[in-house]
């Protein structure tokens, strides 16, 4: 099961992309396998040298009991030292996003693929719009 974040690529220009896992608990992981996830709103924070995905929905599981998952929760994200050092300096001297694109299933863990992301101006936006018209009409 593949979660896309579309509004990603209308909104930003990806610059670099880089995997990592997440710390998720049971019935989190169950939710995602069965598709019940957005990642639509989120981002990911870096926090005392440890990265965070924020504001991502993942539906509590509807077999889970009492112990079931609040829906969204800080989640904290698997990176090595060296690659958040490297995001954190690019955030904040380059003036870059963090932002989820996608959220997958790999060898039976949870993945994120996260996007270093520069926002796009509305005349940029006007610009991918016109492109994706041009080519939906065969030109």
């Amino acid at each position: 099961m593949e979660i896309k974040n579309k509004k990603a690529y209308f909104n930003y220009f990806i610059i670099r992309e880089l995997e990592a896992g997440i710390v998720l608990l049971g019935t989190e992981i169950k939710s995602i396998k069965k598709g019940s996830c957005n990642i639509t709103d989120s981002y990911i924070r870096i926090k005392n040298n440890e990265a965070f995905i924020i504001n991502m929905y993942i539906e509590k599981y509807n077999e889970g009991s009492i112990f079931n998952h609040e829906e969204t929760r800080e989640r904290k994200l698997l990176l090595h030292k060296k690659e958040i050092k490297k995001l954190l300096e690019e955030v904040k001297t380059e003036g870059y996003s963090l932002i989820p694109l996608r959220v997958y299933i790999k060898e039976g863990k949870a993945k994120v693929l996260i996007g270093l992301a520069k926002g796009k101006k509305l005349y940029d936006k006007r610009e991918t719009i016109k492109k994706r018209d041009l080519e939906r009409e065969g030109r």
